[in-house]
């Protein structure tokens, strides 16, 4: 388990950035070191726990990159065409033991291997055949020309893939082609995931005329599952601080992370922070982040404690820049923050210096070909509807006030934030 002191997290003073907040969570999470061999077709979402040498060369053979004639480079020719018999044909997956004989060359396919002594592949749809069936190639081709050596994808010994890295399936490629059946990963990150309310029904249970079913809990716990975690479902802890305490106890020496959604507020009726408290340390981030304030932080036993806010978008917003890249450091993951990519923006918008902002959006492709990015027609936290019917989220820094249309925006895709 994820084992901190009650005071490594301990924050006083002006509202925390949301580089502070990462910062300060990523920084003192110790990764876990636990790892467990899984097959090849398991890995993929999983973080690599030991770095792999590539243990042959890619490709392991020098091979013909197309369909067309081998010959050897002493019988090219820079200025006239010249015209050779046929000397064997050569299939990929057979053998290529006997060089082509002086003045020859031989068919070739695709993934076959090199004759000896031979260097050069000519395509099929350059050549032609003359009258007395002898290939007829054209002058000028560029020795060594549509080639693989052996080793020119990975040389042997190559650190072809670092501990750290999250898998992706060309990673798991990467580890078929040097011909490995199991990787070893770390395991995963034990995560319980819990809401707070009186006013939530669980989704298939019944719903008083006053109650929401809950929404969060299971958007939080598809989103950990995306990033490879094994979740504990909570369920529904209600407005009381004695049984939310019990609850966060018995769960803090299990799991590597607790996370919550709702009840972090400082009104009345939100007791999360009086029941960590009870039982191990809160510290409430005054977050300046919109949607998304407040966040969270506690330490239970030991175990790392964020906190989310109670509305889904406010949820989403925050798991994707606090959450998730908790998860990443707990799993010892390498993997950088996802970079926004500019977009002209449709839309005029007004916010406050010294906070980060999303705007939800969709994007369009207009005449120029330029990417516009328009903004949903309303505002609101508690909008799902912001989420599913938008491409993803427009991130505006803490120095920016305003934006007009035309301007230029950093926008990030929900499929790289998840």
């Amino acid at each position: 388990m994820a084992q901190l002191s009650d005071d490594c997290f301990a924050f006083g003073g002006p509202m925390m950035s949301v580089d502070e907040a990462v910062g300060l969570i990523t920084t003192r999470v110790n990764a876990i070191v636990d790892l467990e061999a899984v097959a090849l077709i398991d890995a993929d979402g999983r973080v690599l726990a030991r770095d792999i040498a590539a243990p042959l060369p890619l490709p392991p053979f020098t091979n013909s990159a197309v369909d067309g004639y081998a010959v050897r480079n002493a019988d090219l020719s820079d200025s006239a065409e010249r015209a050779l018999p046929l000397d064997g044909r050569i299939q990929a997956g057979g053998l290529a033991l006997a060089p082509i004989k002086a003045g020859h060359t031989a068919r070739i396919f695709t993934g076959a291997p090199m004759p000896p002594d031979a260097e050069t592949v000519f395509m099929q749809e350059d050549v032609r055949v003359d009258d007395a069936g002898r290939i007829v190639l054209p002058p000028g081709l560029k020795p060594g020309a549509n080639v693989r050596p052996a080793g020119e994808d990975i040389p042997q010994g190559h650190i072809a893939l670092r501990a750290g890295q999250r898998l992706l399936p060309q990673h798991v490629a990467l580890a078929a082609a040097f011909g490995l059946v199991r990787l070893d990963v770390v395991r995963r990150i034990r995560v319980a995931v819990f809401s707070t309310g009186d006013e939530l029904a669980s989704p298939g249970e019944p719903r008083a005329a006053s109650q929401l079913f809950d929404s969060n809990r299971f958007m939080l716990m598809a989103m950990l599952r995306r990033l490879g975690c094994d979740v504990s479902d909570l369920g529904i802890l209600r407005d009381e601080r004695i049984s939310l305490a019990n609850g966060l106890k018995q769960v803090a020496g299990t799991h590597d992370l607790i996370l919550t959604t709702g009840g972090v507020s400082t009104g009345e009726e939100d007791h999360v922070k009086a029941a960590v408290e009870s039982i191990g340390s809160l510290v409430l981030w005054r977050m300046a982040i919109k949607p998304g304030r407040p966040v969270a932080m506690g330490i239970i036993e030991g175990t790392p404690l964020i906190g989310l806010p109670g509305n889904p978008v406010a949820s989403f917003v925050t798991f994707v820049h606090v959450v998730r890249p908790t998860v990443l450091a707990l799993a010892g993951s390498l993997q950088a923050p996802p970079l926004p990519i500019p977009v002209r923006a449709a839309f005029t918008y007004k916010k406050k210096a010294g906070r980060r902002e999303y705007v939800r959006a969709s994007l369009r492709r207009m005449q120029d070909g330029a990417l516009e990015a328009i903004k949903f027609p309303r505002e609101g936290a508690g909008l799902l509807s912001s989420l599913v019917d938008t491409d993803g989220l427009i991130e505006l820094d803490e120095e920016v006030t305003r934006v007009e249309p035309g301007q230029s925006v950093g926008f990030l895709s929900y499929a790289d934030l998840l």
